[in-house]
């Protein structure tokens, strides 16, 4: 694997706008440590993109554990619950994608559409052969150069070869290879299928119980090994799940609080009311105001940007 698939520079960085801004990219090359993996999920209103340069890694999303090689391309649509697990050891190498771009240009929907298509893989993630590889890598490459020499129509010429990139990676999905192996033990593997399963049925009552038969493990051992691999409890992953997925609703919809607590799984709008504010230290009526007004602000702001 040579390092030449991929352009890189420790700590360089290409922006363009801003997160909030209809369009913006932010291409992020950088190494990140063991130390600084999340302790839960997270989710954004934008895309992501990661591709790892060196070592190996791991991406949690919704639940369901994926390992990952060099230039392996993950693919996160907006509102997917994920986190990546780097090694410990040396930091890994990796380039981080962060964009958003408005797809209503007129006569342009369906195409988008079909392109976009890409992230909504039931496992979005790519991994291709050598000569593959180099196509789809080539258009970034571009873009690390383009932002080396600034002119009037960088954004534009970078917006392009971005656009070009997505192209390349649908062009060539079919060749996908990329297979989802099973690794760790075995009780490891069952109780990420068990996390799986509470990001998949977290609107339902769930129970130790219920859970520990269906899976069929007792419930005390359920209990003690879900701590060990995942960190949390089961009753705090369901909550947490629970209340990430209710964020996204709060943001994305004028659904009333008290459906959403319902929709998401809480028994009462206090047990809801609650654990909201336990893990976010405001109320779910208080987020719901301060999101919009970050979203009004970055409006405002991208309003008064004088024009080029």
């Amino acid at each position: 694997m040579t390092q030449s698939v991929l352009a890189y520079e420790q700590g360089y960085a290409i922006h363009v706008n801003e997160p909030g801004d209809s369009l913006f990219y932010h291409l992020d090359y950088d190494e990140r440590s063991h130390e600084l993996n999340m302790e839960f999920q997270h989710f954004h209103d934008f895309y992501e993109i990661c591709i790892l340069l060196d070592r190996t890694a791991a991406h949690i999303i919704e639940g369901s554990l994926y390992e990952i090689q060099p230039y392996d391309i993950v693919l996160l649509r907006p509102s997917l619950l994920h986190k990546t697990q780097y090694p410990k050891g040396v930091p890994p190498k990796r380039l981080m994608i962060t964009f958003a771009m408005p797809r209503n240009t007129s006569g342009l929907e369906s195409g988008y559409k079909e392109l976009f298509s890409i992230f909504d893989e039931p496992i979005p993630i790519f991994r291709f052969t050598e000569e593959r590889r180099q196509a789809v890598m080539a258009p970034l490459n571009e873009i690390f150069a383009l932002s080396q020499n600034p002119s009037a129509l960088q954004s534009v010429a970078i917006h392009s070869k971005f656009v070009e990139f997505l192209c390349v990676i649908h062009r060539y999905s079919a060749e996908n290879s990329y297979v989802r192996e099973e690794t760790g033990s075995s009780i490891s593997q069952r109780m990420y299928a068990i996390a799986s399963y509470i990001h998949s049925h977290y609107q339902n009552e769930l129970s130790l119980e219920e859970i520990s038969k269906r899976f069929f493990v007792s419930a005390h051992h359920l209990s003690r090994q879900f701590n060990k691999v995942t960190g949390f409890t089961f009753t705090e992953y369901i909550q947490m799940t629970r209340i990430r997925n209710a964020q996204q609703m709060l943001l994305n919809s004028n659904q009333k609080i008290t459906v959403i607590a319902s929709q998401c799984g809480f028994a009462s709008f206090s047990q809801f009311n609650r654990i909201f504010n336990k893990l976010n230290g405001m109320s779910p009526s208080a987020y719901r105001r301060s999101r919009q007004l970050q979203r009004e602000d970055a409006v405002a702001n991208m309003m008064s940007k004088p024009e080029r």
